[in-house]
C-alpha cells in the first residue's frame, strides 16, 4: 500500500499498478501488477493497526544492540548503523570483517542472519549495459561484502539479543 496527499504522486502510481497503462493497454513506463487482492487487503486493514507499536519496538530493539556493541567493545569494528530519525528499522545491518565465517559461525549456534544485497547493483546483469566493471565503484563493493543483518523484529526479547551480542562477542575474541 503507498499513501501520498500529492495528486501527481498518486496518478503516477495508479499508472505504475496497472502495468504502466493509461490508457489501458497503453504503456508509457514499464510497471506492474501491483494491485492488492480482497484477502490481502483485509490483511493489511489489521496490520496496519499494529504498525506503530512494532516500529516502536524495532526501534527500542536497535537501541538495545547499539548499547550492548559498545559496552563489549566492538561498536568501532562492527560498524552500527546510525540512529536516524525515523528509522523504523526493517534491518539493522552491520559492516564486519569476516562476515561470511561471522555468519556461518551465528547460523551454528541458531541465530538467523540474512546478506541483503550480497552483489553491488553496478555488477548486476541488468545494468551490464552501464559499463561498470569490477573495482570502479569500491564503496559499494566493500560494503556488499561486510554487510550482515541481525534479527531485529518486533518480539525479539532482550534475552535473545544478549545471546546474539555474546556470539558475536565470542566470534571476534
Amino acid at each position: 500500500m503507498v499513501v501520498t496527499n500529492k495528486a501527481d504522486l498518486a496518478e503516477k502510481l495508479r499508472i505504475l499498478r496497472v502495468h504502466g497503462g493509461k490508457p489501458k493497454y497503453h504503456h508509457s513506463v514499464i510497471g506492474g501488477n501491483f494491485r492488492l487482492d480482497a484477502l490481502q487487503a483485509a490483511v493489511l486493514g489489521v496490520k496496519l493497526k499494529h504498525l506503530p507499536d512494532w516500529t516502536e519496538a524495532r526501534r527500542r530493539n536497535a537501541r538495545r544492540y547499539r548499547t550492548l556493541f559498545t559496552e563489549a567493545g566492538l561498536s568501532q569494528l562492527i560498524g552500527l548503523p546510525q540512529d536516524t530519525a525515523g528509522h523504523i528499522y526493517n534491518q539493522f545491518v552491520i559492516r564486519c570483517p569476516e562476515r561470511d565465517r561471522l555468519q556461518s559461525f551465528l547460523r551454528e549456534r541458531g541465530v538467523e542472519t540474512e546478506v541483503y544485497y550480497p552483489i553491488p547493483l553496478h555488477l548486476q546483469e541488468c545494468f551490464i549495459e552501464v559499463g561498470y566493471k569490477a573495482g570502479e565503484l569500491s564503496h559499494a563493493e566493500v560494503a556488499a561484502a561486510e554487510v550482515l543483518a541481525l534479527p531485529i523484529y518486533p518480539e525479539l526479547t532482550p534475552e535473545q539479543q544478549d545471546y546474539i551480542v555474546r556470539q558475536v562477542v565470542e566470534f571476534y575474541k
